[in-house]
C-alpha cells in the first residue's frame, strides 16, 4: 500500500466524522499496489444506513481530505444499501487494502 500511516488515519478519521464509526474504508487502485507508481488516492467507502444524496456526501468527503492532505486528487467511491451493485465495488473490496 502506497499511503503513509499518518494518511491513512485522516482518511479513517474523516469518514467516521462525516458518516460514522460503522462506515468502511478501503484503499484500491494503483496505490493499493505496491508495485505502481503516482496516481491518485482511490477510496470506496461503504455504509450500512441509506444516504439522502451519496454524491454530495462523496464530494464532501473528498474536499476534506485534500484541506488535510493538501492538493492531491482524491476519488470516492460511496456505496449505501441502495446503491445499485456495479462491477467496481466487488474489484475495490477484493483488490483493495481495508483501512
Amino acid at each position: 500500500m502506497r499511503l503513509g500511516q499518518g494518511q491513512a488515519d485522516i482518511i479513517k478519521a474523516e469518514v467516521e466524522q462525516l458518516l460514522g464509526p460503522e462506515a468502511r474504508v478501503w484503499l484500491f487502485g494503483s496505490r493499493a499496489d505496491d508495485a505502481a507508481r503516482g496516481g491518485d488516492i482511490d477510496l470506496y467507502v461503504e455504509v450500512d444506513e441509506a444516504l439522502g444524496n451519496r454524491a454530495a456526501l462523496a464530494s464532501r468527503l473528498a474536499a476534506r481530505l485534500q484541506l488535510r492532505m493538501g492538493d492531491q486528487r482524491i476519488d470516492v467511491v460511496l456505496v449505501d444499501p441502495q446503491t445499485p451493485s456495479q462491477p467496481i465495488h466487488s474489484a475495490a473490496r477484493e483488490e483493495g487494502v481495508r483501512l
